[in-house]
């Protein structure tokens, strides 16, 4: 039985859209809507809009909205960036950090719960497989 790219590609796709969807309450309990979440927990790796954008490979525009609801809600600000004073840097604020540790945190319950139903070795596995998948070529 052959295994097509594309098939995994839209298993996974699946498989990240039923987590979502189970932690979508409580996302929303938390005062974010998903895509909100997403921005929110990549400001620290990325925190500049444009760098959210491409990360996230979400649009522009998109990510100027969400950075814009998540300030309004008091989860992150801009700093001017002292090198460059045209440019703003995004900073989560310390509300902010503890919303996306407590999104983080029912996002890792829903997905441990999926994790559980395969065995610890097929897990260990699945994560070097990723990680391999991940891995820069050489």
């Amino acid at each position: 039985m052959t295994v097509d790219g594309a098939q995994l590609w839209t298993l996974n796709q699946r498989l990240l859209s039923v987590v979502m969807d189970a932690c979508a309450e409580e996302l929303a309990a938390l005062g974010l809507e998903t895509k909100e979440f997403f921005v929110l927990a990549e400001v620290a790796a990325s925190p500049y809009p444009a760098e959210i954008a491409a990360a996230l490979l979400l649009p522009r525009a998109s990510v100027t909205v969400y950075v814009r609801n998540l300030v309004a809600k008091g989860l992150i600000r801009r700093e001017i960036e002292e090198a460059d004073l045209r440019r703003h840097r995004l900073v989560l604020t310390t509300e902010g950090a503890e919303v996306r540790d407590r999104a983080l945190a029912a996002l890792a319950a829903e997905y441990d719960r999926r994790l559980a139903r395969i065995t610890p070795r097929d897990r260990g596995e699945l994560k070097r497989i990723l990680q391999e998948m991940l891995a820069s070529p050489a």
